[in-house]
């Protein structure tokens, strides 16, 4: 019997993927190398066109002002819970290739899991513009990378390309918000749903996880929604 895909789709974006991240660390550490890390995140114009050369058909939404404002209070109401101190960032025209494709270079690096743990840091704890190259760079520096290939990843046509591929697996898999699980068939969205998830993964030993292999073609419409958090 083939073994289940085990998968977690996360953004930097989203608070609700933070507080995911830091229950993982904190709850269920063991799970971190048992499941494969999928940025999911809004593409940008040039991703876009890349997509849309494969036949992949974006129809990502606006998120309403009363949905960001409930986001906003939720997300604070949702820390102070889980005793966080969370330094709520501004985000002006923000380009979400820079952070999620920089994921990608440090994960080619063998410091992906470093690169999230840093970058979650440097927003909701600091409040630092995570699409900036500078704080791209800072956070490259603290981790021993090298800053340029990080901070430069949007522009390397491979890994565009290989984020357009992540993109649409979370199509084909079902992804419609973060933080989003998935064991085999079984599905799990938001934070809330991590306990359940982990269970069904630690009731299977054999679980491991598995590189994404997705065909580009014409059947294949990512319809996202918006991917900066829960809901």
């Amino acid at each position: 019997m083939p073994k289940k895909k085990v998968r977690w789709y996360f953004s930097l974006r989203s608070p609700y993927s933070w507080f995911a991240y830091r229950e993982l660390r904190a709850e269920y550490p063991w799970l971190l190398d048992r499941m494969e890390w999928l940025p999911y995140w809004e593409p940008d114009a040039a991703t876009g066109e890349l997509l849309a050369e494969r036949g992949i058909q974006l129809a990502l939404t606006e998120m309403p002002r009363a949905k960001n404002l409930y986001i906003l209070q939720d997300a604070k109401r949702t820390a102070r819970a889980r005793g966080l101190e969370i330094a709520w960032p501004v985000d002006r025209n923000p380009c979400w290739e820079l952070p999620h494709l920089g994921y990608l270079a440090a994960q080619e690096a063998g410091h992906g899991a470093e690169f999230v743990d840093a970058a979650y840091r440097a927003r909701w704890e600091q409040g630092r513009n995570i699409c900036s190259v500078e704080v791209l760079a800072e956070i490259a520096g603290e981790l021993g990378l090298d800053a340029a290939a990080i901070a430069g990843a949007a522009q390397e046509e491979r890994l565009r390309e290989r984020g357009v591929e992540l993109l649409a697996a979370g199509e084909r898999d079902g992804v419609f918000g973060v933080p989003f699980f998935l064991y085999g068939r079984e599905k799990f969205w938001g934070v809330e749903r991590l306990g359940a998830f982990a269970a069904l993964v630690a009731a299977d030993p054999a679980t491991e996880p598995e590189a994404v292999s997705v065909p580009a073609g014409p059947e294949l419409v990512l319809d996202g929604g918006h991917a900066g958090g829960c809901g």
